[in-house]
């Protein structure tokens, strides 16, 4: 650690797995405060500590106040941008590469999922700037997706092995326009980034998504897509899906959760397990209270995350980078 830059803070939420720390928390150390010149001289040893550890919490930065500021933070990163094509939750293009997060109301919670694991072509990193802290709650609990993958082996042996075995189809059906009172409620003209059904259709046949089109808006059908991955860099089997989020939350007008999500094969998913996976992932998680200025980078096949309900105002800004 280059001690001389930056600090390595303990938080009471963190949590320890085989002597590692989660997730990481740097502050800087001597008044050096450019986020983004640290991030230029010492980009190596940060990718061995998220490599190592999921998650980087930068805190106590006074040069990343703004959008702008969190623009550069992720450009000096040097990780190239993903399109956000396939996704289901409303966001806006603030500047640059930063949109907002799921502009979902706050009184409703998102659910832990790995960022768009619901379709084949996902970001690896996922940025998370705050640039206004919430009044109350707000927090994003992340949390490892190899601890809950070792709990629910252990646990529901057969039905790990039936999710390996076949997979998870996802069902969504979208209205033309976003819905920003659902937490799922974007519309297929910003999902697929064309008001053209027929350059729609392109789209959603290269992510491998079946468009089912009706009077008012489309079903989409993903899959089957695996839903435990072997994670290469760190070889090890990750709980890389959406089947709690979907779920549990994957609820609106038009959206049935229970049907949103079912085995490759078709068949449905039992309830009970479903929700004890909740509870298993909501006592594994770290839940930091956001502060300005915050920039929480998170490694997407490490880590899934998710949002707590909150008291406005509050405004947590994300980028996605392949």
């Amino acid at each position: 650690m280059p001690e001389n830059l930056v600090l390595e803070t303990h938080l009471p939420q963190q949590k320890t797995y085989k002597d590692v720390v989660f997730p990481t928390v740097i502050t800087p150390n001597n008044n050096n405060n450019d986020l983004k010149q640290i991030i230029s001289d010492h980009k190596p040893w940060l990718e061995s500590v998220l490599h190592e550890t999921g998650a980087i919490l930068f805190r106590g930065f006074s040069s990343v106040l703004s959008a702008s500021e969190f623009n550069d933070v992720v450009e000096a990163f040097g990780f190239e941008e993903l399109p956000y094509v396939g996704g289901a939750a409303p966001r806006t293009n603030v500047v640059g590469r930063v949109f907002t997060s799921n502009e979902s109301p706050p009184d409703q919670k998102i659910p832990f999922h790995h960022e768009m694991a619901q379709v084949p072509t996902f970001p690896l990193k996922v940025f998370f700037f705050c640039e206004v802290e919430p009044k109350i709650g707000g927090e994003t609990p992340i949390v490892l997706s190899h601890v809950i993958y070792d709990r629910m082996k252990q646990k529901y042996p057969e039905f790990v092995d039936r999710l390996e075995e076949h997979g998870l189809i996802y069902t969504r059906v979208l209205g033309e326009g976003d819905d920003p009172s659902s937490p799922i409620g974007r519309g297929w003209v910003s999902t697929f980034m064309t008001k053209d059904k027929a350059v729609a259709e392109e789209r959603a046949a290269k992510l491998g998504m079946r468009l089912e089109w009706t009077d008012d808006g489309v079903k989409t059908v993903m899959g089957p897509i695996p839903a435990i991955k072997f994670d290469e860099t760190r070889q090890r089997k990750i709980w890389f899906n959406s089947m709690v989020a979907a779920y549990t939350g994957w609820e609106d007008a038009r959206n049935d959760p229970v049907k949103a999500v079912t085995f490759g094969d078709g068949t449905p998913l039992p309830a009970h397990v479903i929700y004890d996976c909740l509870k298993i992932l909501e006592e594994e998680s770290v839940a930091i209270p956001w502060q300005k200025g915050d920039v929480l980078l998170l490694d997407n096949l490490a880590v899934l995350h998710a949002r707590k309900a909150f008291e406005p105002p509050r405004r947590v800004l994300a980028s996605l980078c392949k």
